[in-house]
């Protein structure tokens, strides 16, 4: 009889089989497969859609009592993610059946945006640029308002869940985007779903801003699509042991792929293939700040938002040279402690935590002494362009431009 063999190490398995399949999204901007559990309290949105600008450092003094680093100064990372407030277009209701939930029906709002309308095109430009024109005509006149109300009616009668149909304001972005993404925000709270739905129908093409749906300190969850980084082999991908250098026909492998029975490859072996642009969820991210975006006040524009009561510096979260790859963040934002997942540019969508945190660190405030603003390409020495001309002096390119 075959005596069984055995592996000469034990070792834990590489690479978490939790995640499979490790293949591209379907989703680019991500997706909210569940909103939190609907609760009491006054109607409220739970979700909202900012754009990764690029990360910064902040200093703050701990207060988490028991802790090493308590009562002292820490650094932290943080990720800025520009949030420019979006329109609410539209009102989706649910039924619940034993399959799930069930569209009901959606009402629209009578003026929608050429940005969101683009997302309904491949080629907006060379179209009839005809999506919405008869909705909106209809409208206008009684029986369009009446149909509005039937559907309403219909929906608070027979539904259980009310979303609201929401795009973000691309042309209030620095990039090269001109269609919107559109997305559904669930509207949790308020005592039925009449109250829902009256809150749904008072948003009706106003702008929603982000302060309106977060608060600070709390606890969200980001979900987003993480860095592509295509093909890739297993010592990437899995992160498996490089094999012994004299190894022959190539060591960034793994040496036995299964037993000879069963004579097939389980699908637990570390395999190459697509590596990053994974959908991903990550949960309790909490919110350093909510920052205010560029304002007017007696004529002038207001842009001082990393300031801080330690650092009284007027400046704006920006850091010199504007964040890499992205650009200059002019819009409301929000801070969020630690990285999130994706590239800069990349929609993420913010959600309220679907499992409350209790751990002391969520209910820790949040005081910032310092926010960072040295450029982030190169070794950033100064915190503004006025520090630096008032070290450096004036330069040569100055004693030009006075000439001329």
């Amino acid at each position: 009889h075959g005596i069984m063999s055995h592996r000469k190490f034990e070792a834990p398995r590489h690479g978490s089989l939790g995640f499979l399949p490790r293949k591209r999204s379907k989703h680019h901007s991500g997706k909210i497969k569940s909103f939190p559990r609907d609760g009491p309290g006054d109607a409220h949105l739970t979700a909202f859609m900012g754009y990764k600008a690029g990360m910064s450092h902040i200093v703050r003094e701990m207060d988490r009592v028991g802790s090493k680093s308590h009562k002292k100064e820490v650094v932290e990372p943080v990720t800025i993610v520009e949030t420019p407030p979006m329109v609410a277009v539209g009102i989706i209701g649910y039924t619940k059946t034993p399959r799930g939930l069930r569209p009901l029906t959606t009402v629209w709002a009578a003026h929608i945006s050429d940005s969101c309308r683009r997302r309904f095109y491949k080629n907006f430009v060379k179209s009839k640029k005809k999506a919405f024109t008869k909705h909106a005509k209809k409208a206008e006149t009684d029986d369009g308002k009446k149909a509005l109300e039937e559907n309403l009616a219909r929906m608070s009668k027979y539904c259980h869940v009310i979303r609201v149909v929401c795009h973000t304001q691309t042309d209030k972005l620095n990039l090269r985007l001109k269609k919107a993404h559109i997305m559904e925000i669930q509207v949790n709270g308020g005592a039925s779903v009449q109250d829902k739905i009256t809150f749904a129908k008072g948003l009706l093409e106003q702008q929603v801003k982000v302060k309106d749906v977060f608060d600070q300190d709390e606890m969200i969850d980001v979900i987003g699509v993480t860095k592509g980084h295509g093909y890739e082999g297993v010592t990437h991908r899995w992160g498996t042991k490089k094999l012994p250098r004299k190894t022959h026909r190539g060591l960034r492998k793994v040496a036995c792929i299964g037993a000879w029975h069963p004579s097939r490859v389980r699908f637990s072996v570390a395999r190459s293939g697509q590596n990053g642009y994974h959908h991903r969820t990550e949960m309790h991210k909490k919110i350093y700040r909510i920052g205010n975006g560029y304002y007017k006040k007696d004529d002038e524009v207001i842009t001082n938002n990393a300031k801080t009561d330690f650092d009284t510096t007027d400046k704006c979260i920006t850091p010199m040279g504007g964040f890499p790859h992205y650009g200059i963040v002019k819009n409301d934002f929000l801070m969020i402690k630690g990285q999130t997942p994706g590239c800069k540019k990349r929609p993420l969508k913010l959600r309220k935590a679907a499992v409350v945190d209790t751990s002391r660190r969520a209910s820790e405030k949040i005081v910032l002494k310092f926010i960072d603003t040295s450029s982030k390409f190169g070794h950033g020495r100064f915190q503004t362009f006025e520090e630096k001309a008032a070290v450096q002096g004036k330069l040569k390119k100055h004693y030009l431009a006075e000439q001329e």
